[in-house]
């Protein structure tokens, strides 16, 4: 697995979510099952806030009420240890939290999107979460855990770190907070902050962001990886063009003269709802892959190279693949959230796709994710696995609309060397939200030992949170 390719997907949440009944007694009712201590940890330091070889789990609430104001919106953080993540050991972070700037303000949705990365060198990786209007915050990775609280005025939108100047240092790439409407978009400001980054909020220096030209419209989420294997990462972000139309595009980054545009799936084509970056067939370059949730219910896999990605190289399927388990129904959502990162340790990124849409048996819409198995080829469809919440061993009963699969990350929470599955439901207990761990092993997922919490769990706001809209 390349340096901190592994993405994971801030879902988008394009249609309304239906009201879920949580199975009486809560998650406080599901015993976290302890797994087997690692020895040696060694979760991706983008992943690790305390330096402790494990991941930790970053889940947003962007509809939470705090401090009475409605859909102030908050992100809690889950530390990862040998035994996983657990409600008790958990950070939440708002604008009421104390050494966090500014104030709670209705419908800011804080947290909405947020990013990972060391920023300032010192070997912890910070968090970076999306403020609206008001612009971002940085929380400050440390032995102990995630503290103060830095403001970064006027960039209040899908803030992404990666090294986009291939100097080995993490950069933060910022884009101006923009309202979604009309047929016309202004441009998005952005800009780029070279990293190290001070805790006072200063940059080594501030790089152009496009070599020409500007970005149009708001920038709503983004991913990033190496595609075209220069040493410099890149960028998809997702974007509105107007007229209602959405697409993706693809930037290539490109150090002091800024990023230059590419092909990428999806460009304009208004339907995405899931997109991730990573090595699925283990070339050296990053791929991306796109769920299109509204045209048809297909997954496109788009190869990387050493120049960028072309619609020659790509792969496209359902869950008609051989060796994918269920049915392909028209409403599924395969992929409508989208992470990529080698479970199993062969080398392989894994494709994780949420299908928030797919009916167990008889219950509608009850949701489940997939994990598709990477290889020299892309996907197969061999050894793809399935979980619901009719999965044994798998917290929970399936219910209708509850949706799960809607959010995902692949992160290796208890350091055992294989990514762990989290997975959330926003619609499930009235849409207050949850999320569940399903472990990595060298056999790809299991249900064993998986765990789910809600906002409650973590005493943290729950009516109406939408807990786990995105997860990282």
């Amino acid at each position: 697995m390349s340096r901190a390719h592994r993405s994971t997907r801030s879902t988008r949440l394009t249609a309304p979510l239906a009201a879920a009944v949580l199975l009486a007694g809560g998650f406080g009712a599901f015993a976290l099952t302890a797994g087997t201590a690692q020895a040696a940890p060694a979760a991706d330091a983008q992943d690790d806030f305390n330096g402790d070889g494990y991941a930790d789990l970053v889940v947003s609430a962007p509809d939470a009420t705090i401090s009475s104001k409605a859909k102030a919106g908050y992100v809690a953080v889950t530390y990862g240890s040998a035994t996983g993540v657990s409600p008790a050991d958990r950070k939440l972070i708002s604008r009421s939290t104390s050494g966090v700037p500014g104030s709670a303000v209705a419908n800011e949705r804080f947290g909405t999107t947020f990013s990972k990365g060391d920023l300032d060198g010192d070997g912890f990786s910070d968090l970076v979460i999306s403020g609206g209007k008001a612009g971002s915050v940085v929380l400050w990775g440390s032995a102990s855990g995630l503290t103060g609280g830095t403001a970064i005025p006027g960039y209040g939108q899908s803030p992404t770190t990666g090294d986009f100047d291939g100097d080995g240092r993490t950069d933060l790439a910022l884009f101006a907070q923009q309202s979604v409407a009309g047929d016309d978009p202004t441009d998005a400001t952005a800009t780029v902050w070279k990293g190290p980054v001070s805790r006072a909020g200063a940059p080594t220096a501030t790089l152009p962001f496009l070599k020409s030209g500007s970005i149009s419209g708001p920038v709503s989420s983004t991913e990033t990886g190496d595609i075209n294997g220069d040493g410099k990462d890149d960028i998809v972000a997702w974007t509105y063009s107007g007229d209602g139309v959405w697409g993706n595009r693809l930037l290539l980054g490109g150090g002091s003269t800024g990023f230059t545009t590419g092909w990428t799936p999806a460009e304009g084509a208004g339907t995405v709802v899931g997109t991730g970056v990573g090595d699925v067939n283990n070339d050296g370059f990053d791929d991306v892959v796109v769920g299109n949730y509204w045209s048809g219910d297909k997954v496109q896999l788009a190869f990387g190279s050493a120049s960028g990605l072309s619609e020659d190289r790509v792969q496209i399927f359902d869950q008609d693949l051989p060796g994918f388990p269920g049915v392909e129904e028209e409403g599924d959502g395969i992929g409508s959230t989208v992470s990529i990162g080698d479970v199993n340790g062969d080398g392989f990124g894994d494709i994780a796709l949420g299908l928030p849409g797919e009916d167990i048996g008889d219950v509608y819409d009850a949701g489940s994710v997939a994990l598709v198995p990477g290889s020299a080829s892309g996907v197969t469809g061999a050894g793809t696995q399935t979980f619901h919440q009719d999965t044994a061993g798998v917290p929970g009963v399936a219910e209708a609309d509850d949706q799960f699969g809607i959010s995902s990350a692949l992160l290796d929470v208890d350091g055992d060397g294989h990514l762990d599955l989290a997975a959330g439901s926003t619609a499930e207990n009235d849409e207050n939200g949850a999320v569940w761990v399903l472990r990595g092993t060298a056999s790809g997922l299991t249900a064993t030992s998986s765990v789910a919490f809600g906002a409650g769990d973590l005493g943290a706001p729950a009516t109406d949170a939408h807990f786990g809209s995105s997860l990282r």
